[in-house]
């Protein structure tokens, strides 16, 4: 089982820079991939970033560049480190981890709670 705590969101000008963070806590469980996927009002969930446990990393075509995804294994911390902020960025931002358990040798998926990032213009 995993829990995810995002942190890190808020209010940000165009042009300014966020970092998001990830906490995640974990039993039995063995992460494959962790990412970032974000919502905004009236559209689908997305994909910004994600990473995989060999830490090759893989970003929607709207961040690229602009965002940055990495992970502090040894604090079991996911971080989106966000430059270059649009308008188009606001969303709700939700941490996901893909992975097996130790228990049942299935594969979970779960889901943080989501933060809000708005950029205001």
């Amino acid at each position: 089982q995993v829990q995810l705590v995002e942190s890190g969101g808020g209010l940000v000008q165009a042009g300014g820079s966020l970092r998001l963070s990830c906490s995640a806590s974990r039993r039995s469980f063995i992460i494959n991939v962790m990412g970032w996927y974000r919502q905004a009002p009236g559209k689908q969930r997305e994909l910004v970033a994600e990473i995989t446990n060999g830490g090759s990393t893989n970003y929607g075509d709207s961040v690229k560049g602009r965002f940055t995804i990495s992970a502090d294994n040894a604090k079991n911390t996911l971080y989106l480190q966000m430059n270059s902020l649009k308008v188009e960025d606001t969303a709700v931002y939700y941490c996901k981890a893909d992975g097996r358990s130790s228990i049942d040798r299935r594969m979970y998926t779960y889901w943080g709670q989501g933060t809000q990032v708005t950029v205001s213009s």
